[in-house]
């Protein structure tokens, strides 16, 4: 298998997996991969229907200018939010983005998701950010780029290591998350709708609960994640 074959593989593989985990209805969605050596990322063309993707179907575009190098259909209409990701962020190799229920509800109320418990630290270093909303002229100018450009607002503001809050919420939009490749990246898009949930549920039972105490967020974030991470199996056994 060649290496493009091999990436549109990893992207195939990746858009299935979100429909399969149920964060995606009709064509809500798209997932990518990056493969920095070649320059060259993977995602799912515009509009086409899960049921019929297949490998071939996917879309490799040049990440420096966001041209088409190999591909039929047009490439998602969310490329260039991808393109600006992965140009800001060497260490991201793979991205998700969906309009999962509960996540996508906490973009719609303009509210980022708070660190209520231990599921929740596992997964993000604190609260999953919201972006602020985007201008008029944002919105009727290079849309899909200028929403790549507030989720990097988003996290620098707040002075955030992608790869420790690998989600942020695009105001009355929906997630975008990402990870080091295109499995974890599907891996976060999971465990970003769950804590979403987790939390909506939470607030419905006590509106006014605090956050986890910032100890036991270090505790269980810190066990999975870092040089100290001690969750799991080692590497290679």
């Amino acid at each position: 298998m060649s290496s493009r074959d091999e990436l549109r593989e990893r992207a195939f593989r990746a858009n299935l997996d979100i429909v399969a985990a149920g964060l995606v209805v009709l064509t809500f969605g798209n997932a990518s991969a990056v493969d920095r050596g070649a320059g060259v990322m993977a995602i799912k063309p515009s509009g086409v229907p899960y049921a019929d993707l297949t490998p071939d179907a996917i879309v490799l575009v040049d990440v420096d200018t966001g041209e088409v190098v190999d591909g039929a259909y047009r490439p998602s209409s969310d490329t260039p939010t991808h393109l600006v990701l992965y140009r800001r962020f060497d260490g991201v190799g793979g991205i998700v983005h969906t309009h999962s229920p509960y996540a996508t509800a906490w973009a719609q109320a303009l509210l980022p998701i708070p660190c209520l418990g231990t599921t929740h630290a596992d997964h993000f270093h604190g609260p999953v950010p919201v972006t602020r909303a985007l201008a008029e002229d944002e919105i009727a100018g290079d849309y899909e780029t200028r929403t790549g450009n507030v989720v990097v607002e988003t996290l620098e503001r707040l002075e955030l290591d992608p790869l420790e809050m690998p989600a942020v919420l695009v105001a009355s939009h929906g997630p975008f998350a990402w990870g080091e490749d295109a499995e974890s990246a599907v891996e976060n898009a999971v465990a970003l709708e769950a804590v979403a949930a987790s939390a909506y549920r939470t607030v419905s039972l006590a509106a006014d609960v605090a956050q986890i105490d910032d100890g036991l967020l270090q505790r269980h974030y810190r066990r999975k994640h870092g040089a100290g991470a001690y969750y799991g199996q080692p590497r290679g056994s």
